[in-house]
């Protein structure tokens, strides 16, 4: 199962005891905030995409959507989100628990600036049951991510 890979990944950093598994589902943004106790804003979905046959994955702030026009101009593509089973395939993570943590070899992850408005953000273990609290270094440390990118919109950021 994609959690127990992240397990094994988070034991090696010492930090496996961190992850939370919900008796309930957090497949979802709202579902997830809802085990958490949590703003939805706080949940760090991570979308997964088709880029020129390789798979990308974007990890963005609970309350955004992609941008279109912003994501082509990043990527030089159209969005194009993986089916669920492409998903577990290529990604290594099922739908409701992709997460940026032990992906397949050649997976890229990206960022969106959009989580920079928090100090802590929720992202999926590898289940539909489980998540991890994560400070913004801490994300961007373990992710492996490539870079920041903005390619979301409808959310607002918070006055510093």
């Amino acid at each position: 199962m994609a959690i127990e890979k992240v397990k094994s990944f988070f034991k090696e950093h010492n930090m496996d005891e961190r992850i939370q598994e919900f008796p309930v589902s957090s497949a979802t943004v709202a579902l997830a905030a809802e085990a958490l106790h949590c703003e939805p804003q706080r949940i760090a979905k991570t979308l997964s995409f088709l880029i020129d046959g390789q798979p990308v994955l974007v990890v963005a702030a609970g309350d955004t959507k992609i941008d279109n026009p912003k994501y082509k101009a990043q990527f030089g593509a159209k969005a194009k989100m993986l089916t669920p089973e492409e998903a577990e395939t290529l990604v290594g993570h099922a739908v409701g628990g992709v997460c940026p943590f032990a992906v397949n070899t050649g997976v890229k992850v990206y960022l969106d600036v959009s989580l920079k408005r928090f100090d802590t953000v929720f992202p999926a273990c590898g289940s539909a049951n489980s998540a991890i609290e994560l400070t913004i270094p801490e994300l961007e440390q373990y992710s492996g991510y490539v870079s920041w990118v903005d390619v979301c919109k409808g959310y607002e950021i918070l006055a510093q």
